[in-house]
């Protein structure tokens, strides 16, 4: 009898336990579909605070990329910045990203597009498409008014437009949350890479491209149209590949340009030399990088999944694997949190110390280029230096303008850095030649060793720019806030913050 006794106990223990469980799953299920079926469209999908209502956990996620708030000054880290890209709007002002959540107001703020103003009108010398990575008011801007008016005219024109920091639009659809591609020039990219397209492609595929539409390598295409209007299209240069040799190579052909001249974003105001800025290849490096070889995606490292409740999302803080590793990292690896650091750490080390070696000898060798056309060089006695310099420049700034290149592909982040190096050494050893050939030996270059002796060096009078910054800010800058709230498109819940850290105001690190 007690035998049975015990049966009925357990049997009845086992039922509740099951139907608990059972309770539990109907409930994970029944809030899934819920927080995915939303029971109405979006209105204003560019203002991220419209979405919390369908999906409070992976806005309030995304919201706290505001933590990441510190602004680093890699030009007063750097000084071999400023000479570098003398000429360029770079060496003014160029800092470590901050989270997502200060995306337009750290693009409104640089230096780099200069001080737009109304009275008189005075444009930035940037075009339009200096906000493309910015914003979903970009992706609704390309959908109300097309990619060509989009790309057409400078940064300023819209101003008062482009007001939302990067957010759920930038990657989802407003009516299903499907992943989406709102940059259409992806696609064109893609398909010159013999890639498929966004559509085409696999969903884990496309967790890494809705980060390649603004973390990729890219330049301004000017591309005529209608009434002798000419759009300055962003366009990836993936046609021959997407290593940084592959794209050397397309920009050094002549014939992919309109013009039938080798590429260059701007003339190296110092040394003369044509130079291409790389931008930000992190979608490229990751490809070669083994993370990447094994179909790991952006989003599964720097939006883990994350349990609340009885409800698994992705954790939408884009930001540094390491502060989420129990998430990030050890679903895949069996070491310890503390040795994983440690190696993360030992390649950081490698590439900071081939970083200043190519740097350093970069900056040098555009300071002895021009003290040799000081000194009477001809062009044709400087083409080969021109040309080092160029290819030596382009290969460092591949490595580190993606900045987790040194983690998303280490191999080749070295493997780019040591050229960069070579290239720069053997440039500044033909400076000796020449230099030597018009009687200058031993030269020096001069000190660069602060941003200020750097920036000095390069050009730019730094206290007017940002008097004239000041005065922006002061003026148009508010003007554009007050035009976008009447227009209804600004969303006011995401501006509690100081509109005035920078790198000249504010106290960055």
């Amino acid at each position: 009898m007690k035998k049975y006794t015990l049966l009925l106990v357990g049997s009845i223990v086992a039922i509740v336990v099951l139907g608990l469980l059972a309770n539990d799953i109907n409930a994970k299920e029944n809030e899934r579909k819920e927080l995915n079926s939303p029971n109405a469209v979006i209105e204003k999908p560019a203002q991220s605070s419209e979405w919390q209502l369908y999906y409070p956990r992976e806005h309030d996620s995304w919201k706290s990329t505001k933590k990441d708030q510190e602004l680093r000054d890699m030009v007063k880290k750097w000084p071999q910045l400023a000479i570098v890209w003398a000429g360029y709007p770079f060496s003014k002002d160029y800092n470590a990203p901050r989270g997502h959540y200060y995306a337009v107001q750290d693009n409104v703020n640089t230096l780099r597009v200069a001080a737009p103003s109304e009275e008189p009108a005075v444009d930035s010398p940037l075009p339009t498409a200096c906000w493309t990575c910015k914003s979903p008011d970009v992706v609704r801007l390309i959908e109300e008014k097309g990619e060509n008016e989009f790309f057409t005219g400078k940064w300023n024109k819209w101003g008062s437009e482009i007001v939302n920091p990067i957010g759920c639009y930038d990657c989802h659809d407003a009516k299903t949350a499907a992943l989406k591609n709102g940059r259409p020039y992806l696609d064109r990219g893609l398909k010159d890479a013999g890639l498929a397209e966004f559509k085409d492609s696999t969903h884990q595929v496309k967790r890494d491209l809705v980060c390649a539409q603004c973390h990729s390598e890219y330049y301004f295409r000017p591309t005529a149209y209608g009434d002798n209007k000419t759009a300055m299209f962003v366009t990836l240069p993936w046609k021959e590949g997407l290593r940084s040799d592959d794209m050397m190579k397309y920009y050094d052909n002549g014939a992919n340009f309109p013009d039938g001249k080798p590429f260059a974003d701007f003339v190296n105001k110092i040394s003369k030399t044509p130079i291409v800025k790389a931008q930000h290849p992190d979608y490229e490096l990751h490809t070669t990088g083994i993370h990447g070889k094994k179909g790991i995606s952006c989003a599964d490292c720097h939006m883990p999944y994350t349990q609340e409740g009885s409800v698994k999302y992705s954790d939408h803080k884009v930001g540094n694997p390491l502060e989420t590793m129990d998430r990030s990292c050890m679903t895949c690896h069996r070491e310890s949190e503390a040795k994983l650091k440690s190696i993360v750490k030992e390649k950081y080390d490698r590439k900071e110390l081939l970083f200043a070696l190519a740097v350093d000898n970069l900056a040098k060798a555009h300071l002895e280029a021009g003290k040799a056309w000081e000194v009477g060089a001809e062009l044709e006695e400087m083409k080969g230096v021109l040309n080092l310099i160029r290819q030596g420049q382009w290969q460092w700034d591949f490595a580190v303008a993606s900045h987790g290149g040194f983690f998303h592909a280490p191999d080749e982040t070295l493997y780019i850095l040591a050229k960069a190096n070579e290239y720069a050494q053997q440039a500044r050893l033909s400076l000796v030649s020449v230099l030597a050939k018009h009687g200058v030996m031993n030269y020096a270059a001069p000190d660069f060793s602060t941003k200020e002796n750097a920036q000095k060096l390069a050009g730019w009078d730094m206290a007017k720019l940002i008097a004239d910054k000041q005065a922006f800010k002061n003026t148009l800058e508010k003007e554009w806030i007050k035009r976008a709230k009447e227009k209804g498109i600004l969303d006011e819940k995401l501006r509690d913050y100081d509109d005035s850290v920078s790198s000249y105001f504010g106290n960055p690190k």
